[in-house]
């Protein structure tokens, strides 16, 4: 085991790290540690780790009250809430597996996933009752608790957990199951950062919980370090209390990134509080452009890469100001290797397959425990991780030569003038070519004709091509003057009308 990651954090701290592997373990071992410190804050009411671990055990009593099983699945369809993550740790720490559903999903596909997954419970926020009451399960409030304590359930650390929705953005999504100490090594993992990191930290959950990274970093790492975790059950309100809360430390994607620094330019630094520091950014590519860009604000803009077979997070970049495209080094007690390109990983983090779906199971998961990402990759000298693309996203040319888009686009995100790029296979009179459709970082064109702005990226696409060999080379270029069409993490969808 390297010391990248331990030596991030003053030696104190690092050596009161301590990997948990299970959730009942987990909320016995935060109340002890953390005790008295605020945990959970909705800015109206805050509760300390006592106070939540009290909660959490009546919430508990009023599960197991309902008569069900150990594994049998709870599902929670609430806001990014108090009341959700109390129900979501009070599900685990029962021996129940919990779902956390999506906000946006319509009502029958709320009825459509309990079907699905055998639900045996559904916690909704009480103005979401009417919507379920044809749900096939028991319908309860997300707010319930009784009035007695219920003690934490004995599980193993290789006992489901919790299902995730993952793969939507091409298909129908899949159900990831992670156990316990999947779950765990996840949130484990979000406790490494720069600088001390244990009982001071506020940060605001911007993310949807229904999203392994808005879980398990912006959640779950936030109560392992003794952290303070504002809810955001309107993303618009609660960027707008940002002056007020003054967040030391905010986990976003990239697409939040571009919209807080629009913020920031309109309002002033102040707008995200004064006392920001640190801001880390995954589920999508992060433009250098950024970094450089917070970088001036006195912020750090971190990398990392992950995904929900994986718990959200195997590897992390501190040094992005070095190595800005990087995704960074492996986290502890995880094996990575590239395989034809692709890249696989292995530990404890690993998930225990798709819900239901034996075949997607046996596709990525080995039955020696490796996990393929679908995602293409590569070390550098130092042992610093590249993501180059995604094997679905190849572009296979006539003459049989495949092509990253990812990797032909990577060196257009580091121009500032690039807010956001789409390589793909485009029509030219007929024939099929490697075309780019590029978005603009406008105030950087500011006054100049739209003319001027085509001919700038026209001659970036020149330079680019000058360093790419002949097949990959772009014959097509789109300007565009509107957004893509994103993804509900505000990826660029690949999938464009």
């Amino acid at each position: 085991m390297g010391n990248y990651f331990y030596d991030m954090l003053p030696k104190e701290e690092a050596a009161m790290m301590e990997y948990i592997p299970t959730v009942p373990e987990f909320l016995c071992w935060i109340e002890k540690k953390w005790a008295d410190l605020p945990a959970l804050s909705d800015t109206n009411v805050t509760y300390t780790y006592t106070q939540m671990c009290d909660r959490i055990a009546r919430r508990r009593a009023f599960l197991e009250d309902l008569g069900l099983a150990k594994g049998d699945k709870v599902a929670i369809w609430e806001k990014t809430s108090i009341d959700a993550v109390e129900m979501f740790l009070a599900t685990l720490s029962a021996g129940f597996v919990g779902i956390l559903l999506p906000t946006g999903l319509p009502e029958q596909a709320i009825i459509g996933c309990c079907m699905k997954f055998g639900v045996k419970a559904l916690a909704v926020r009480d103005e979401f009752a009417d919507k379920v009451a044809g749900a096939p399960c028991k319908v309860i409030s997300s707010a319930s608790m009784a009035d007695r304590k219920a003690p934490v359930a004995t599980v193993d650390k290789n006992d489901p957990a919790a299902i995730f929705f993952t793969g939507g953005t091409t298909g129908a999504p899949k159900g990831a199951i992670l156990p316990h100490r999947a779950l765990m090594r996840g949130s484990y993992n979000g406790c490494f950062a720069p600088g001390s990191q244990f009982g001071h930290h506020r940060m605001v959950c911007l993310l949807p919980l229904s999203h392994v990274f808005g879980l398990v970093r912006s959640t779950m790492s936030a109560l392992y370090t003794g952290s303070l975790w504002y809810s955001a059950e309107d993303t618009k309100a609660a960027i707008g209390k940002l002056p007020v809360i003054k967040p030391t430390l905010l986990i976003l994607v990239p697409g939040l990134c571009d919209i807080l620094y629009g913020l920031t330019k309109m309002y002033g630094p102040q707008f995200l509080g004064g006392e920001l520091k640190m801001i880390i950014a995954g589920a999508a590519n992060v433009p250098p452009r950024l970094i450089s860009a917070f970088d001036e604000l006195g912020i750090t803009l971190l990398a990392g890469y992950g995904m929900t077979e994986g718990a959200n997070l195997t590897s992390g970049n501190i040094d992005v100001k070095e190595k800005p495209t990087s995704v960074g080094k492996i986290y502890p007690e995880q094996e990575v290797k590239i395989v034809d390109g692709e890249i696989w990983f292995r530990g404890d983090n690993v998930f225990l397959g798709y819900y239901g779906d034996p075949d997607a199971t046996k596709a990525t998961l080995t039955e020696d425990g490796w996990v393929k990402s679908g995602d293409l990759g590569r070390f550098d000298e130092d042992g610093y991780l590249y993501i180059t693309g995604r094997i679905k996203n190849i572009i296979v040319l006539a003459n049989g030569e495949n092509v990253s888009p990812e990797e032909v686009e990577e060196p257009f995100y580091k121009c500032a003038a690039v807010k956001d790029c789409l390589v793909k296979e485009m029509d030219d009179d007929g024939d099929k070519v490697i075309g780019i459709e590029i978005l603009p970082q406008m105030p950087a064109f500011e006054g100049k004709p739209w003319e001027q702005v085509e001919a700038f990226f026209n001659n970036l696409v020149n330079e680019v091509n000058a360093k790419l060999p002949g097949t990959h080379r772009i014959r097509k270029v789109v300007v565009r003057q509107e957004d893509f069409k994103r993804t509900g993490s505000l990826k660029v969808s690949r999938n464009q009308n």
